[in-house]
Protein backbone atom coordinates (compact mmCIF):
# COMPACT_ATOMS: atom_id res chain seq x y z
CA UNK A 1 0.00 0.00 0.00
CA UNK A 2 2.87 2.34 0.76
CA UNK A 3 4.35 1.74 -2.68
CA UNK A 4 1.28 3.11 -4.48
CA UNK A 5 0.43 5.91 -2.05
CA UNK A 6 -2.69 7.88 -2.91
CA UNK A 7 -3.03 6.32 -6.36
CA UNK A 8 -5.64 3.97 -4.86
CA UNK A 9 -7.87 6.92 -4.06
CA UNK A 10 -7.34 8.69 -7.38
CA UNK A 11 -8.48 6.44 -10.25
CA UNK A 12 -7.35 8.92 -12.91
CA UNK A 13 -3.76 8.45 -11.74
CA UNK A 14 -4.05 4.74 -12.40
CA UNK A 15 -5.79 5.12 -15.76
CA UNK A 16 -5.50 8.67 -17.14
CA UNK A 17 -8.81 10.09 -18.30
CA UNK A 18 -10.96 8.04 -15.92
CA UNK A 19 -14.07 9.90 -14.80
CA UNK A 20 -16.40 7.02 -13.85
CA UNK A 21 -16.10 3.54 -12.38
CA UNK A 22 -18.53 0.71 -13.04
CA UNK A 23 -18.52 -1.77 -10.15
CA UNK A 24 -19.65 -5.39 -10.27
CA UNK A 25 -19.89 -8.44 -8.03
CA UNK A 26 -19.64 -12.16 -8.79
CA UNK A 27 -20.96 -14.73 -6.31
CA UNK A 28 -18.63 -17.64 -5.53
CA UNK A 29 -20.38 -20.05 -3.16
CA UNK A 30 -20.07 -23.39 -5.05
CA UNK A 31 -23.13 -24.63 -6.93
CA UNK A 32 -23.30 -27.83 -4.87
CA UNK A 33 -23.00 -26.13 -1.46
CA UNK A 34 -25.55 -27.80 0.86
CA UNK A 35 -28.11 -25.84 2.85
CA UNK A 36 -26.05 -26.33 6.02
CA UNK A 37 -22.77 -25.26 4.42
CA UNK A 38 -21.94 -22.83 7.25
CA UNK A 39 -22.19 -25.55 9.90
CA UNK A 40 -20.06 -27.88 7.79
CA UNK A 41 -17.37 -25.26 7.37
CA UNK A 42 -17.30 -24.57 11.11
CA UNK A 43 -16.98 -28.31 11.75
CA UNK A 44 -13.85 -28.45 9.57
CA UNK A 45 -12.15 -26.13 12.04
CA UNK A 46 -12.78 -28.68 14.81
CA UNK A 47 -10.87 -31.42 12.95
CA UNK A 48 -7.20 -30.53 13.58
CA UNK A 49 -5.86 -33.00 11.05
CA UNK A 50 -7.88 -31.56 8.16
CA UNK A 51 -6.41 -28.80 5.99
CA UNK A 52 -8.81 -25.88 5.63
CA UNK A 53 -8.65 -23.76 2.47
CA UNK A 54 -10.88 -20.69 2.18
CA UNK A 55 -14.08 -21.41 0.22
CA UNK A 56 -13.26 -18.92 -2.53
CA UNK A 57 -9.94 -20.63 -3.34
CA UNK A 58 -11.16 -24.19 -3.84
CA UNK A 59 -12.10 -23.63 -7.47
CA UNK A 60 -10.70 -21.73 -10.42
CA UNK A 61 -8.71 -18.52 -10.02
CA UNK A 62 -11.32 -15.78 -9.79
CA UNK A 63 -8.94 -13.19 -11.26
CA UNK A 64 -9.17 -14.91 -14.63
CA UNK A 65 -12.92 -15.54 -14.54
CA UNK A 66 -14.05 -12.10 -13.42
CA UNK A 67 -11.52 -10.10 -15.41
CA UNK A 68 -12.50 -11.94 -18.61
CA UNK A 69 -16.18 -11.17 -18.06
CA UNK A 70 -15.52 -7.54 -17.21
CA UNK A 71 -13.42 -7.20 -20.36
CA UNK A 72 -16.31 -8.60 -22.42
CA UNK A 73 -18.69 -6.13 -20.78
CA UNK A 74 -16.28 -3.31 -21.60
CA UNK A 75 -16.19 -4.42 -25.23
CA UNK A 76 -19.99 -4.46 -25.42
CA UNK A 77 -20.21 -0.96 -23.96
CA UNK A 78 -17.51 0.28 -26.33
CA UNK A 79 -19.43 -1.18 -29.26
CA UNK A 80 -22.36 1.07 -28.34
CA UNK A 81 -20.39 4.14 -27.28
CA UNK A 82 -17.49 5.23 -29.45
CA UNK A 83 -14.88 6.33 -28.74
CA UNK A 84 -14.48 4.86 -25.24
CA UNK A 85 -11.37 4.37 -23.14
CA UNK A 86 -11.71 1.70 -20.46
CA UNK A 87 -9.85 -0.93 -18.45
CA UNK A 88 -11.10 -3.79 -16.25
CA UNK A 89 -9.69 -4.60 -12.81
CA UNK A 90 -10.25 -7.28 -10.20
CA UNK A 91 -7.87 -7.35 -7.28
CA UNK A 92 -5.12 -6.70 -9.79
CA UNK A 93 -4.04 -3.10 -9.22
CA UNK A 94 -4.11 -0.39 -6.53
CA UNK A 95 -7.90 -0.01 -6.57
CA UNK A 96 -10.05 0.59 -3.47
CA UNK A 97 -12.50 -2.07 -4.53
CA UNK A 98 -14.57 -2.42 -1.35
CA UNK A 99 -14.92 1.35 -0.94
CA UNK A 100 -15.92 1.82 -4.58
CA UNK A 101 -18.44 -1.00 -4.25
CA UNK A 102 -19.94 0.55 -1.12
CA UNK A 103 -20.10 4.05 -2.59
CA UNK A 104 -21.82 2.72 -5.72
CA UNK A 105 -24.52 0.82 -3.84
CA UNK A 106 -23.31 -2.78 -4.19
CA UNK A 107 -23.54 -3.11 -0.43
CA UNK A 108 -22.25 -1.61 2.80
CA UNK A 109 -18.97 -2.11 4.63
CA UNK A 110 -19.53 -4.65 7.39
CA UNK A 111 -17.73 -4.41 10.72
CA UNK A 112 -15.22 -6.91 9.30
CA UNK A 113 -14.61 -4.37 6.44
CA UNK A 114 -16.01 -6.70 3.74
CA UNK A 115 -18.89 -5.56 1.56
CA UNK A 116 -22.27 -6.94 2.63
CA UNK A 117 -25.44 -7.19 0.53
CA UNK A 118 -28.88 -7.85 2.01
CA UNK A 119 -29.64 -10.50 -0.61
CA UNK A 120 -26.16 -11.97 -1.08
CA UNK A 121 -24.20 -11.71 2.15
CA UNK A 122 -20.47 -11.25 1.49
CA UNK A 123 -19.43 -14.30 -0.51
CA UNK A 124 -18.71 -12.50 -3.76
CA UNK A 125 -15.77 -11.11 -5.68
CA UNK A 126 -15.55 -7.48 -6.72
CA UNK A 127 -14.45 -6.03 -10.03
CA UNK A 128 -14.39 -2.66 -11.75
CA UNK A 129 -14.29 -1.05 -15.16
CA UNK A 130 -12.62 2.38 -15.25
CA UNK A 131 -14.03 4.43 -18.11
CA UNK A 132 -13.47 7.91 -19.52
CA UNK A 133 -17.18 8.63 -19.95
CA UNK A 134 -19.21 10.46 -17.27
CA UNK A 135 -22.07 8.42 -15.83
CA UNK A 136 -24.71 9.32 -13.23
CA UNK A 137 -23.62 8.01 -9.83
CA UNK A 138 -25.73 5.42 -8.01
CA UNK A 139 -26.39 6.04 -4.34
CA UNK A 140 -24.81 4.06 -1.49
CA UNK A 141 -27.06 1.83 0.60
CA UNK A 142 -27.74 1.98 4.31
CA UNK A 143 -25.66 -0.21 6.64
CA UNK A 144 -27.50 -3.05 8.36
CA UNK A 145 -25.06 -4.51 10.89
CA UNK A 146 -26.78 -2.84 13.81
CA UNK A 147 -25.44 -3.93 17.19
CA UNK A 148 -24.14 -7.28 15.88
CA UNK A 149 -20.49 -7.92 16.71
CA UNK A 150 -20.22 -11.61 15.76
CA UNK A 151 -17.32 -11.14 13.36
CA UNK A 152 -15.36 -9.02 15.83
CA UNK A 153 -15.98 -11.46 18.68
CA UNK A 154 -14.96 -14.58 16.77
CA UNK A 155 -11.88 -13.45 14.81
CA UNK A 156 -9.24 -16.04 15.87
CA UNK A 157 -6.40 -13.53 16.07
CA UNK A 158 -8.32 -10.42 17.12
CA UNK A 159 -7.54 -8.77 13.79
CA UNK A 160 -10.84 -6.84 13.72
CA UNK A 161 -9.83 -4.19 16.22
CA UNK A 162 -13.01 -2.11 15.88
CA UNK A 163 -15.98 -1.64 13.55
CA UNK A 164 -14.61 -1.32 10.00
CA UNK A 165 -11.05 -1.47 11.37
CA UNK A 166 -8.83 -4.40 10.45
CA UNK A 167 -5.22 -4.91 11.50
CA UNK A 168 -4.02 -6.87 8.47
CA UNK A 169 -0.84 -7.86 10.31
CA UNK A 170 -2.98 -10.14 12.48
CA UNK A 171 -5.38 -11.37 9.78
CA UNK A 172 -4.96 -15.06 8.91
CA UNK A 173 -5.86 -14.39 5.28
CA UNK A 174 -3.04 -11.87 5.05
CA UNK A 175 -0.58 -14.06 6.94
CA UNK A 176 -1.18 -17.19 4.86
CA UNK A 177 -1.43 -15.51 1.45
CA UNK A 178 0.15 -12.06 1.19
CA UNK A 179 2.79 -12.22 3.92
CA UNK A 180 6.07 -13.54 2.56
CA UNK A 181 8.17 -13.87 5.72
CA UNK A 182 7.95 -15.73 9.00
CA UNK A 183 4.55 -15.79 10.69
CA UNK A 184 4.77 -14.17 14.16
CA UNK A 185 5.13 -16.91 16.75
CA UNK A 186 2.39 -15.59 19.01
CA UNK A 187 -0.13 -15.87 16.15
CA UNK A 188 0.80 -19.37 14.99
CA UNK A 189 -1.22 -21.28 17.63
CA UNK A 190 -4.26 -19.15 16.80
CA UNK A 191 -4.23 -20.17 13.14
CA UNK A 192 -5.39 -23.72 13.86
CA UNK A 193 -5.69 -25.76 10.68
CA UNK A 194 -6.28 -22.84 8.32
CA UNK A 195 -3.62 -23.13 5.61
CA UNK A 196 -4.90 -20.69 2.98
CA UNK A 197 -7.16 -17.83 3.93
CA UNK A 198 -9.77 -17.66 6.69
CA UNK A 199 -13.57 -17.49 6.44
CA UNK A 200 -14.45 -17.20 10.13
CA UNK A 201 -15.81 -13.64 10.04
CA UNK A 202 -18.04 -14.59 7.11
CA UNK A 203 -19.20 -17.88 8.59
CA UNK A 204 -20.63 -16.20 11.69
CA UNK A 205 -22.16 -13.25 9.82
CA UNK A 206 -25.98 -13.58 9.90
CA UNK A 207 -26.25 -12.03 6.44
CA UNK A 208 -24.51 -14.99 4.84
CA UNK A 209 -27.61 -17.10 5.23
CA UNK A 210 -28.51 -15.21 2.04
CA UNK A 211 -25.22 -16.02 0.25
CA UNK A 212 -25.91 -16.79 -3.41
CA UNK A 213 -24.56 -19.90 -5.10
CA UNK A 214 -22.55 -19.26 -8.21
CA UNK A 215 -24.18 -20.44 -11.45
CA UNK A 216 -20.71 -21.11 -12.86
CA UNK A 217 -18.82 -24.42 -12.69
CA UNK A 218 -15.59 -22.41 -12.29
CA UNK A 219 -16.03 -22.16 -8.54
CA UNK A 220 -16.93 -25.81 -7.90
CA UNK A 221 -14.66 -27.40 -5.31
CA UNK A 222 -11.65 -29.27 -6.62
CA UNK A 223 -11.07 -32.54 -4.77
CA UNK A 224 -7.35 -31.97 -4.06
CA UNK A 225 -8.12 -28.64 -2.33
CA UNK A 226 -11.07 -29.60 -0.14
CA UNK A 227 -11.26 -32.04 2.77
CA UNK A 228 -7.66 -33.20 2.49
CA UNK A 229 -5.54 -34.09 5.50
CA UNK A 230 -2.58 -31.93 6.47
CA UNK A 231 -0.28 -34.93 6.06
CA UNK A 232 -1.44 -35.56 2.49
CA UNK A 233 -0.73 -31.98 1.45
CA UNK A 234 2.55 -31.84 3.40
CA UNK A 235 3.87 -34.75 1.35
CA UNK A 236 3.14 -33.10 -1.99
CA UNK A 237 6.29 -32.47 -3.96
CA UNK A 238 6.63 -29.09 -5.63
CA UNK A 239 5.58 -30.79 -8.87
CA UNK A 240 2.46 -32.13 -7.13
CA UNK A 241 1.71 -28.66 -5.79
CA UNK A 242 1.99 -27.06 -9.23
CA UNK A 243 -0.14 -29.76 -10.84
CA UNK A 244 -2.93 -29.68 -8.25
CA UNK A 245 -3.07 -25.88 -8.10
CA UNK A 246 -3.02 -25.25 -11.84
CA UNK A 247 -5.58 -22.55 -12.57
CA UNK A 248 -6.08 -21.96 -8.84
CA UNK A 249 -5.38 -18.74 -6.92
CA UNK A 250 -3.37 -20.84 -4.45
CA UNK A 251 -0.54 -21.33 -6.90
CA UNK A 252 0.54 -17.70 -6.57
CA UNK A 253 1.85 -18.18 -3.01
CA UNK A 254 4.34 -20.80 -4.21
CA UNK A 255 5.37 -24.11 -2.67
CA UNK A 256 7.60 -22.53 -0.03
CA UNK A 257 4.80 -20.53 1.62
CA UNK A 258 2.47 -23.49 1.19
CA UNK A 259 4.85 -25.61 3.28
CA UNK A 260 5.27 -22.79 5.80
CA UNK A 261 1.52 -22.66 6.33
CA UNK A 262 1.22 -26.43 6.55
CA UNK A 263 4.05 -26.62 9.09
CA UNK A 264 2.17 -24.22 11.38
CA UNK A 265 -1.03 -26.26 11.03
CA UNK A 266 0.84 -29.50 11.71
CA UNK A 267 2.34 -27.96 14.84
CA UNK A 268 -1.12 -27.00 16.00
CA UNK A 269 -2.41 -30.50 15.19
CA UNK A 270 0.32 -31.99 17.39
CA UNK A 271 -1.04 -29.94 20.30
CA UNK A 272 -4.62 -31.18 19.81
CA UNK A 273 -6.12 -33.77 22.17
CA UNK A 274 -5.85 -37.28 20.79
CA UNK A 275 -3.31 -36.38 18.14
CA UNK A 276 -0.86 -38.98 16.86
CA UNK A 277 2.09 -36.80 17.76
CA UNK A 278 4.64 -39.38 16.71
CA UNK A 279 3.25 -39.75 13.18
CA UNK A 280 3.04 -35.99 12.77
CA UNK A 281 6.60 -35.56 14.03
CA UNK A 282 7.91 -38.19 11.63
CA UNK A 283 6.23 -36.43 8.72
CA UNK A 284 7.72 -33.09 9.74
CA UNK A 285 11.21 -34.59 10.03
CA UNK A 286 10.98 -35.74 6.41
CA UNK A 287 11.70 -32.13 5.42
CA UNK A 288 14.35 -31.26 7.99
CA UNK A 289 16.85 -30.70 5.18
CA UNK A 290 14.53 -28.46 3.14
CA UNK A 291 16.59 -25.78 1.34
CA UNK A 292 14.31 -22.96 2.55
CA UNK A 293 15.24 -21.37 5.88
CA UNK A 294 11.63 -20.14 6.10
CA UNK A 295 10.26 -23.67 5.90
CA UNK A 296 12.83 -25.05 8.33
CA UNK A 297 12.07 -22.37 10.92
CA UNK A 298 8.37 -23.16 10.96
CA UNK A 299 9.09 -26.89 10.82
CA UNK A 300 11.27 -26.71 13.97
CA UNK A 301 8.56 -24.66 15.68
CA UNK A 302 6.02 -27.35 14.84
CA UNK A 303 8.26 -30.08 16.22
CA UNK A 304 8.55 -28.15 19.48
CA UNK A 305 4.81 -28.11 20.05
Amino acid sequence: MAAHGMKRARPAELLPGTVSVITARMDYLPRQAPADWVERELQRLQRPGEAVVSVYARGRDYHKVLRSRLAQLGERIAAQVQPLGYRAFTDSAPVMEAELAARSGLGWRGKHTLVLHREAGSLFFLGEIFIDMPLPATEPVEAHCGSCSACMDLCPTGAIVGPQRLDARRCISYLTIEHAGPIPEDLRPLMGNRIYGCDDCQLVCPWNKFAQRSPLPDFDERAPLSGQTLLTLWRWTEEDFLRHTEGSPIRRIGHERWLRNLAVALGNARSAPGADRQALAEALRERLDHPSALVREHLHWALAQ
